[in-house]
C-alpha cells in the first residue's frame, strides 16, 4: 500500500480533445494537435538531458509559432493565448472523479505531478469537483527537471514528506511509468486506450484500465 499517489496531468486526468477547436481557430488543421504535443515533450526532455530548462508554456509557444509560420499565418500574441488557453478548460475523464474519491476516502493522499505550469489546471480541477481531493499540486518548475528526470519525482517525495518507495505514480504514458519506477516509485499504468506497452521500457507494477479500477486495486491492497 502507498501513502501518496502521485498523478500525472494531461491525457492522465483531462481529455486533450478540445484543444484541437483552438488549433482550428487558429487556421491550422484539428489534427496538428498530436505532432505539436509530442514536440513539446521532445524539447523539453532534450533540454532536461542537458541539464537545461524551459517552461511548458515558453517550449509550446515557441512550437505553434513555428507551426503558424509553416502554414503562412501570422503568429500573433493573441492566437497563441488562444490555443494555449483551452489547457484551462479541459475535461476530466469520466473515471477521475469517481475513482479518486474513492481513493481519497480510502485514506491515499493525492498530488499532480505535471510538465506544465500547476496554475493552468487549478480551474479544471475546480470544476471536475477534484480540488479538494488534492494535498498538493506541483509542477517541475522547482527541480527544473522535466519528467522523466527522477529529480521531478524526488521534488514530489520532498514536498510530501515521505520516501519515494512509499509513493506512486499513476499515468497514461510509458515514459512516465518508466521514469517512476527507475526512481523509486511504484507505477500504475492507466490503460484506458488498450494500446500495447512499449517493450523497451520498465514493466508497469500494476496496469488497470482507469481509476475506478485503480481505487479496486488500491482499496484490495488496504485489507
Amino acid at each position: 500500500m502507498i501513502d501518496v499517489l502521485v498523478l500525472d496531468v494531461n491525457e492522465t486526468l483531462t481529455d486533450m480533445e478540445p484543444l484541437r477547436d483552438g488549433f482550428e481557430a487558429a487556421g491550422l488543421p484539428r489534427h496538428s494537435l498530436e505532432p505539436w504535443f509530442a514536440a513539446i515533450l521532445r524539447d523539453g526532455f532534450a533540454l532536461t538531458a542537458v541539464d537545461a530548462y524551459a517552461a511548458f508554456r515558453d517550449v509550446a509557444a515557441d512550437l505553434l509559432t513555428d507551426q503558424l509560420v509553416a502554414a503562412g499565418i501570422e503568429p500573433s500574441a493573441e492566437t497563441i493565448q488562444n490555443v494555449l488557453s483551452g489547457f484551462t478548460r479541459l475535461p476530466l475523464h469520466p473515471d477521475v472523479a469517481p475513482g479518486l474519491r474513492r481513493i481519497h476516502d480510502s485514506g491515499v493522499r493525492i498530488v499532480t505531478l505535471t510538465n506544465g505550469a500547476a496554475a493552468m489546471s487549478e480551474s479544471v480541477f475546480r470544476n471536475g469537483g477534484i480540488l479538494p481531493f488534492l494535498e498538493h499540486r506541483l509542477d517541475v518548475s522547482a527541480p527544473q527537471r522535466w519528467k522523466p528526470h527522477p529529480d521531478a519525482y524526488r521534488h514530489a517525495a520532498e514536498v510530501c514528506g515521505v520516501p519515494v518507495d512509499r509513493l506512486g505514480l499513476a499515468a497514461v504514458h510509458p515514459w512516465d511509468i518508466d521514469g517512476a519506477q527507475r526512481a523509486g516509485l511504484q507505477g500504475f499504468y492507466i490503460d484506458r486506450r488498450k494500446t500495447p506497452y512499449p517493450t523497451v521500457f520498465s514493466t508497469p507494477d500494476h496496469t488497470v484500465t482507469d481509476f475506478e479500477a485503480l481505487a479496486d486495486l488500491l482499496q484490495a491492497k488496504a485489507k
